[in-house]
């Protein structure tokens, strides 16, 4: 299924834009896509890239833990008890 995009433009930049797809020898509405699409995948790539750096600098860290379940009762507990000064 489709769906129709409406966006409205300045004369001045929409002449612009007609320029840049006669350039490239497309409709506007073919070169709106294909930008449209570029810049979705470069924000995509951008966020999983920010993410995989995070889990890299992640990696050179070794902070003390300890055992899953003493840790989840130790947070429970914390929710329960009154806090107390």
């Amino acid at each position: 299924m489709t769906k129709r995009l409406q966006v409205l433009f300045e004369d001045a930049e929409m002449r612009e834009i007609q320029r840049v797809a006669r350039r490239n020898r497309v409709t506007v509405a073919a070169w709106v896509r294909s930008t449209l699409r570029s810049a979705r995948a470069a924000e995509s790539d951008k966020d999983v890239r920010s993410k995989m750096a995070a889990l890299r600098r992640s990696g050179v860290y070794s902070f003390p833990t300890g055992d899953i379940d003493q840790m989840l009762a130790e947070i429970e507990r914390g929710y329960l008890e009154p806090h107390q000064r």
